[in-house]
């Protein structure tokens, strides 16, 4: 039995979260996303502006008249959440942490993936495999994503984006479209992330908060990593200081950035405290006219 708190919440984030996909998502989400797929429907008799490569011969042959074939769309897609939730996702300086975010993120591309028949699952890690649900239909299931969002208590606090993306890739037995969602503070993933890339859809989405890219000039601070516990002291009140820690996380970044474009793949940028429907719109309109 589900405590009616717990419910509660919940059903919060889905009526939230499905004005979205009504509203905004639904069609673009069916447009930006090939299905597995053509598969033969029916012939019909030739109409004047039909292309001419559409022609069955041998159906013509015996009807004397032209025909043509018409093919339609396999939709139906798997697609898989692999959902970050190390140590440094509770951090959160904008009105809501990189984790709740994360939640209401992951429970909006659920219910966009169900809304068009598509099949949905969930991988969430740290430097482990914490939790693996594999792709199903129904928003029964799409709930109990959500809940595992909302209240799994990870084992792990480090990020490890390597174990998800192998994990990934011994048990996902067809293609599926894949949003990894992370902070990505991690590295030495490029190989196992490129082996993933040929074999499944790949769209990284990448979650951050305003003060893991500047400092605030606030005087002496002791930070402590939230995965490694590592404690470090820095004098905010310096310009020297936090031009620094800007110029280090903006190379992390570029970084970042550079792998993706040499891999082909995507990004969605997203950060606490701001929109993230008006990125996903950008990606969709973006893959939309891709296609």
């Amino acid at each position: 039995m589900i405590p009616r708190e717990m419910m509660r919440k919940i059903r919060r984030i889905q009526i939230h979260t499905s004005h979205i996909v009504d509203d905004l998502l639904a069609g673009g989400w069916h447009s930006a996303f090939k299905g597995r797929g053509i598969e033969f429907e029916e012939v019909r008799p030739y109409q004047v502006g039909d292309d001419v490569r559409s022609i069955d011969w041998n159906v013509t042959a015996r009807a004397g008249e032209p025909f043509v074939k018409l093919f339609r769309e396999e939709r139906e897609l798997s697609v898989m959440l692999l959902v970050d939730l190390s140590a440094s996702q509770d951090f959160g300086t904008q009105q809501q942490t990189k984790r709740e975010l994360v939640t209401e993120l992951g429970a909006t591309l659920a219910f966009s993936a169900i809304k068009n028949n598509d099949k949905v699952g969930l991988t969430l890690f740290t430097d482990q495999v914490e939790k693996s649900l594999p792709p199903r239909k129904g928003t029964r299931y799409v709930l109990r994503l959500i809940r595992e969002l909302l209240y799994c208590t990870p084992v792990g606090r480090g990020t490890d984006l390597r174990v998800a993306l192998e994990h990934l890739n011994r048990t996902a037995s067809r293609r599926s479209v894949v949003f990894l969602i992370s902070d990505f503070q991690d590295a030495g993933f490029e190989k196992t992330l490129r082996v993933t890339r040929r074999k499944h859809d790949v769209i990284p989405m990448v979650v951050s908060d305003r003060r893991e890219a500047e400092l605030p000039n606030v005087g002496f601070l002791r930070l402590r990593d939230p995965e490694t516990g590592r404690l470090i002291s820095i004098d905010t009140a310096s310009s020297r200081h936090r031009r620094l820690f800007r110029e280090t996380m903006h190379r992390q970044t570029q970084q970042r950035q550079d792998l993706f474009r040499r891999l082909g793949l995507q990004p969605i940028q997203l950060r606490t405290g701001h929109d993230y429907v008006e990125p996903l719109q950008r990606f969709f309109h973006r893959r939309e006219r891709q296609r």
